[in-house]
């Protein structure tokens, strides 16, 4: 069993009925949290004030004449969606609700509902106001719903209504504030404005006497400065013309003359450039020539006249040529003289006319400037005054109400607070809700062993067998018993752990006190006895011995007796009923006999009892803190640790398996004991299912047979391997 290890699967996976365990087990805590916090909201709801809700509901549009006039080609305002919003924020300003509370005197009737019949102070009153005071709109309208909530219903009516009329009169006093405020301020700049103009008026007269300006176009703005706009173009243009001309000159005679290095290549760029009829027929006879010499010299020697009178010929085609090459460059010089000639005439002109065109009196350009600001304050002045007229036109026109209650809020009689199906149906949410999340932290903090998989993990051992809870003693319940069952899993699966078939003496021990190490060690024995093996019970608890107690027989002889001397192996053991069981009891211990489980006469004890019975079972006191339990664990062949279900923490057992390994290292496996299998329906394919099994088998097999409490009767015996029909079993002699 050491290199048991616990599958990962079991380890790091957790399945929906894991935490479906959790609520089972735990139930009782989340039922009473679960009760708790209902009872607590029933109570709450009881004991909470009525309310009462009414509301009243308005159409909020943006302002606008009914008749639009001087500006009814002005663009109106688009979708703004911080429009409703400030709107909210408007009502439930001060600006509004103060109205509400002057009108309706809220200070001294909320002094007299919540206080102590003293008015309120005005800041109070409005905070609480607020507090009752709901808006919302309706969705993709223009429609505002303003709610009051009180506990008077007469008193939420008269405050929906009266919160309506005051922000409709807020709204009309804004208007008509802002007409009048306008037109006052419009008036106040028309005669600001008159009196500048005035003044301009006369300052622009007297500059006009001062100079001696003449003023042909009274009332005008001056014409342009300008002396014949189309000479000033013409020559413009001619300028560009004379130096484009000038440029493409330029350029060709500056790329012939970097040719005159290149005698062929410049012939070439002037017969392209510049095609010439002489020039072109000589270069036509230069050719002929060159092709003539070339014959002469193949039938010739150079001596020869015919030889001598053609390169007499090229040299002088070839002198031509330059000369007229040099006439031509020549012509090129001169165009670009020209060229550049005519440019700068034209330029000079061109500045000329541009110098007289800003030849003008300073005074009248001072005269004009002037007259140009006179008019433009006239213009401002009309505009003033035509807004003028606009807006008295506009106050004087009537207006419908841009905001309309479309309806008016009632009592209501039937209250919207306290709802008792809301609130116990919260309640009953919070209170599951709280009630399994305190079983899952409970659950959190307690460690104990819960799980197979918790032993496997955390003690790396296997589990041998699963005992129910409250699980008596199986000799008085008889073979037949269904918790019978469960022990027989466990006799079966220890038996197959041993590695060693020769050793036959087993210890049970546990990590504390009350896990029912005791138990279950008697009734493995039991189960062992009536499969007709020869098994001996030493009760070798010293401590707090209680396999007498179970049988309920004198503990006055037994083990310590032995050892001390002082009575015969024949005197200390005991029959059951069981024929192949016997016991024998721990014994009164003298207070000078502890430690005696570590002598020679008890490792002498242990080697006598394994030869003469089948097998041999050792009970022994709490392993932790006490060495007695370590002391057997090593003198018997396999050691069975009994850990009992949610009692210790895992770290308790954990050192318990380590003492045990530590010492003898024959811990054969772990006995998981008194596990709630109605709670627990994990456990129930262990020994549950054999309930239903054993039933319905007896029940096939002896139709007439009737069960005491739902149970079989104990007096049946399992018959032993060598009884013979009609024959009663043969009982062995104990040695």
């Amino acid at each position: 069993m050491e290199n048991f290890k616990a599958p990962e699967e079991a380890q790091d996976k957790l399945h929906f009925l894991d935490y479906w365990r959790v609520i089972r087990i735990r139930k009782a805590i989340i039922f009473t949290v679960f009760c708790i916090v209902l009872l607590s909201s029933a109570i709450f709801t009881q004991f909470m004030p009525e309310k009462y809700r009414s509301f009243a509901r308005m159409d909020v549009q943006k302002d606008k004449a009914d008749v639009n006039l001087m500006d009814q080609f002005a663009p109106t305002g688009g979708f703004d969606p911080y429009w409703m919003e400030t709107q909210f924020e408007i009502i439930e300003s001060t600006a509004v609700l103060h109205e509400v509370i002057r009108e309706l005197n809220l200070t001294s009737e909320f002094g007299n509902e919540y206080g102590d019949g003293t008015p309120m102070q005005l800041d109070t009153t409005y905070k609480l106001l607020s507090s009752m005071i709901s808006l919302s709109q309706t969705r993709n309208t223009s429609i505002i719903k303003v709610s009051a909530t009180t506990n008077d219903p007469d008193l939420s009516a008269r405050i929906a209504n009266t919160v309506v009329d005051k922000y409709i009169e807020y709204r009309n006093s804004l208007l008509q504030d802002a007409s009048s405020r306008g037109i006052t301020a419009l008036l106040k700049q028309e005669g600001e404005k008159i009196e500048e103009i005035q003044e301009l008026a006369q300052e622009l007269e007297q500059y006009k006497k001062d100079n001696d300006i003449t003023d042909l176009n009274p009332g005008l703005y001056a014409t342009s400065y300008s002396e014949n706009p189309e000479l000033i173009r013409q020559l413009a243009s001619e300028e560009s013309r004379a130096e484009q001309n000038y440029e493409k000159t330029k350029s060709i005679y500056d790329h012939l003359n970097r040719l005159r290095d290149n005698p062929q290549k410049l012939k070439e760029v002037i017969e392209a450039v510049e095609p010439d009829q002489r020039l072109t027929s000589m270069l036509i006879e230069l050719d002929n020539a060159k092709l003539m010499l070339v014959n002469n010299l193949q039938r010739f020697n150079d001596s020869h006249p015919d030889v001598i009178a053609t390169r007499a010929v090229i040299d002088e085609l070839n002198r031509q040529i330059q000369d007229k090459i040099a006439a031509i460059m020549e012509g090129w010089e001169v165009k670009l003289s020209q060229s550049q000639a005519v440019l700068k005439i034209t330029s000079a002109k061109l500045e000329e006319l541009k110098l007289s065109k800003l030849a003008k009196d300073d005074k009248q350009l001072e005269y004009e400037r002037m007259k140009r600001k006179l008019n433009s304050e006239q213009r401002v002045l009309e505009a003033i005054q035509a807004k003028i007229n606009q807006e008295e036109i506009n106050s004087n026109i009537t207006r419908g109400s841009e905001v309309t209650q479309i309806d008016t809020a009632k009592a209501e009689k039937k209250p919207v607070s306290p709802s008792w199906t809301l609130n116990l149906v919260l309640g009953g949410i919070i209170g599951l809700s709280i009630g399994i999340g305190l079983a899952f932290f409970i659950e959190y903090l307690d460690t104990s062993v819960k799980t197979i998989d918790d032993v496997e993990r955390a003690l790396q051992a296997p589990v041998l067998g699963v005992i129910p809870q409250n699980v008596g003693a199986i000799i008085d319940e008889g073979p037949d018993s269904p918790h019978a069952e469960a022990y027989r899993v466990l006799r079966t699966n220890l038996l197959f752990s041993r590695k060693d078939k020769t050793k036959n003496t087993f210890s049970v021990v546990s990590g504390g006190a009350g896990e029912g190490k005791s138990t279950t060690l008697f009734n493995l024995a039991t189960i062992f006895a009536q499969n007709n093996e020869r098994v001996l019970v030493v009760d070798s608890d010293l401590r707090r011995p209680s396999i007498h107690k179970i049988l309920g027989i004198s503990n006055s002889l037994g083990l310590t007796n032995y050892l001390l001397g002082q009575n015969s192996l024949e005197e200390v053991i005991q029959t059951t009923k069981v024929p192949t069981l016997d016991i024998m009891p721990s014994g009164k211990l003298p207070s000078s006999s502890m430690g005696i489980l570590n002598s020679p006469q008890m490792k002498e004890l242990v080697e006598i009892l394994s030869k003469r019975y089948d097998y041999v079972f050792f009970d022994s006191p709490p392993i932790m803190g006490i060495s007695d339990a370590s002391v057997l664990a090593s003198l018997v062949g396999y050691t069975v640790q009994v850990i009992q279900y949610r009692k210790y923490p895992q770290a308790m057992t954990i050192r318990a398996k380590q003492l045990v390994q530590k010492i003898a290292n024959n811990l054969t496996g772990v006995v998981l004991n008194n596990i709630n299998m109605s709670q627990d329906s994990d456990y129930y394919y262990y020994s549950g299912y054999y309930y239903d099994y054993y039933y319905s088998r007896n029940e096939e097999s002896d139709p007439n047979a009737e069960p005491k409490n739902g149970k079989p009767s104990s007096s049946m015996k399992a018959p032993s391997r060598g009884d013979k029909p009609g024959s009663s079993p043969e009982i062995k002699q104990k040695y």
